[in-house]
């Protein structure tokens, strides 16, 4: 007699049920990191590289979030400026010229419009652009200034843009000067110069306009100190925040929070008060840690290896540079 091996329907309904089970099941999620309310999910394999590329290039720039939520970040390969979807996908890019060099990036809103204020350390300027990629305008060394005696001195990382549209910009490969420039690009004054003293820099990396409090203050991310720190808008000093910071590269600004990437193998995250809240993804090998030629091969999931950028998105999902000759980019999910 013949066997049936017609499938029953009981077992049609049961394959039926594996399947759509995983289709629903969640994206593969790496190691947890943090604690509380900074608790996040490493997200493996979450950057989908351009078109024609199998990486990234060298990841020596910045990583800000637009308002419809994509990722826009800088590498030293054409083009210099890219654009990613919040789930990884390559959406665009531009910026063929400002290939290496292109640093530190801050988006703003003005009137409506986006636009990206940009370091380029090799072009020594700072540019003002639209979101797709229209030039505003283009700012060389602040002569005026006295602090430089050729265009090339002027190797900016940073630049940080203040609620009333005037900006600082951060020397930091160059003469160790932070410039104040009013709204319509004229200079204003000079903080700094190179030092280890109170209100010195060496290495002044990264810039932010803190908007917490009452009133402004200009953060700066004084690398080689191992400190950031305060000013207000008139260039006073108003203090330090140190003991907690491994080569600070930048700091970001999310509600009450601060993310500061450190360079030397970790992310740190900062209350209101600039009280530490928890460290992030610390490289327990020291070798690796601010190393540029780390090969993929070496990477781990969890642990960074030369935090260069850092960022949150608007739902509190956080994205890490490192600074890293092939290209590395994670993002990390906030857990609620």
């Amino acid at each position: 007699m013949p066997v049936d091996v017609r499938p029953t329907r009981l077992a049609c309904l049961l394959l039926v049920f594996l399947l759509l089970a995983a289709c629903t099941q969640p994206p593969t999620r790496g190691p947890r990191l943090g604690a509380g309310e900074h608790t996040y999910a490493w997200v493996p394999g979450w950057l989908h590289m351009p078109p024609g590329r199998s990486t990234l290039g060298n990841t020596h720039g910045e990583i800000v979030v637009d308002r419809a939520g994509n990722i826009i970040l800088s590498t030293d390969v054409g083009p210099a400026i890219k654009t990613f979807a919040p789930d990884g996908r390559y959406v665009g890019g531009w910026g063929e010229e400002f290939a290496d060099g292109l640093h530190g990036m801050q988006l703003v809103e003005e009137q409506g419009i986006e636009y990206l204020y940009f370091a380029h350390f090799n072009r020594h300027e700072v540019v003002k652009a639209t979101l797709d990629g229209r030039i505003v305008w283009r700012l060389g060394p602040p002569m005026a200034s006295g602090k430089y005696e050729s265009v090339e001195q002027f190797r900016p990382t940073s630049v940080a843009v203040a609620p009333d549209g005037s900006f600082f910009v951060a020397d930091g490969y160059g003469q160790h000067w932070v410039h104040q420039f009013a709204a319509d690009a004229s200079y204003v004054r000079s903080l700094g110069g190179q030092g280890s003293g109170p209100g010195q820099f060496e290495t002044p990396h990264g810039v932010w306009v803190d908007t917490r409090g009452v009133r402004p203050e200009l953060l700066v991310a004084d690398r080689e100190n191992h400190r950031i720190q305060r000013f207000d808008m008139d260039g006073r000093l108003l203090g330090v925040i140190e003991g907690m910071l491994r080569r600070p590269c930048k700091i970001q600004q999310q509600g009450e929070y601060l993310v500061v990437p450190d360079l030397a193998g970790r992310v740190t995250i900062l209350d209101g008060r600039n009280q530490l809240v928890v460290q992030l993804g610390d490289n327990p090998d020291e070798s690796l840690r601010a190393v540029n030629g780390v090969p993929p091969e070496r990477w781990r999931d969890g642990e960074f290896i030369a935090p260069h950028s850092a960022v949150w998105d608007r739902d509190g999902n956080l994205y890490v540079m490192d600074w890293n000759a092939t290209g590395r980019v994670n993002k990390l999910e906030r857990v609620r």
